[in-house]
């Protein structure tokens, strides 16, 4: 009998640390087999995911013994979290886990849309010379807007500030009060917050108040020249429309890691479009990070399940 299923990968000392105390399935690959992760539930008290396995209602209803989800990062949005509550499983995020690795992806995503210097190895390895197309702005001195101001952006921030940028941010769930915004200004208007920033970040849940929250609106209320960086959801951001702008040349670029359809499909609007870096919802996940994060979610379905660590 299974006492966890994993059906995402996992950093392997973490299986190892779990092997140790519970009979465990790492079976990184259910994830894409649905009737065979579904087939897996009976008996299993804990499962382990990443972001593409949908604990829904059918699965729930596949896992009768489920009383822990542990979720290898902080999203939440492939879980139906109200169903898991009313059927009393716990829903353990590795909260923090990440920070520093999604905080480090922003700043190396504006660093090298701000320079632009970096997507020319092929034209100057042929014996081009582009100086003048490529001569880029600094980050000293700009403004990053920060869309949503929790731990996350607020790393981000603490990293842009030893660069000399400057902050500002829109969090309506933060009250103007709290210590959190010392060393940062305040938008209450996320239009006022795109009109100023030179680089925005997106640091905000998937939900029916944030999909599509950057709309052509949105985009076109930006600054001519802004980079927008979105590691949030890809729900938030209307890609069609931000392949326009791109195209259009209204922003300086953007860095994408995470898509309303994943994996991204062959055929894109996004395709072609220029300045664009796409990454494969990566952002959160490094060497570091992952094992943090797999050791983090180990421990805290073990302890859900009543292990003692």
């Amino acid at each position: 009998m299974t006492d966890i299923v994993v059906s995402e990968f996992m950093d392997q000392a973490a299986i190892d640390w779990l092997k140790a105390r519970f009979a465990v399935a790492y079976e990184p690959g259910l994830v894409d087999d649905r009737d065979r992760l579904l087939a897996a539930g009976p008996g299993a008290r804990g499962l382990i995911v990443r972001n593409r396995t949908q604990v829904d209602q059918a699965l729930l209803a596949a896992f009768p013994d489920l009383r822990a989800v542990g979720r290898l990062g902080v999203g939440l949005d492939n879980i139906d979290t109200g169903a898991c509550r009313d059927r009393g499983i716990a829903v353990l995020p590795a909260n923090g886990g990440n920070t520093v690795s999604v905080a480090e992806y922003v700043i190396a995503a504006v660093l090298i849309l701000r320079r632009g210097a970096y997507h020319a190895s092929d034209a100057v390895l042929a014996g081009d010379w582009p100086r003048q197309r490529l001569i880029g702005g600094e980050v000293s001195g700009a403004t990053l807007g920060l869309v949503g101001y929790g731990a996350i952006a607020r790393a981000t921030a603490e990293r842009a500030r030893a660069l000399g940028m400057v902050i500002a941010a829109h969090d309506p769930f933060l009250s103007a009060g709290d210590p959190a915004w010392a060393g940062a200004t305040r938008h209450d208007s996320l239009d006022t917050l795109l009109a100023e920033a030179d680089a925005v970040s997106l640091h905000v849940p998937l939900t029916p108040q944030t999909r599509a929250l950057i709309d052509a609106g949105r985009l076109a209320r930006m600054r001519p020249g802004a980079i927008l960086v979105n590691t949030a959801r890809g729900g938030v951001v209307d890609e069609t429309a931000l392949a326009d702008a791109l195209r259009a040349g209204r922003l300086g670029g953007a860095a994408i890691d995470v898509f309303a359809e994943e994996p991204l499909q062959a055929g894109s609007t996004l395709a072609g479009a220029p300045n664009l870096i796409a990454t494969p919802h990566i952002a959160g996940v490094t060497r570091d990070s992952n094992d943090r994060i797999s050791r983090m979610t180990a421990e805290n379905v073990a302890h859900a399940l009543g292990a003692v660590i």
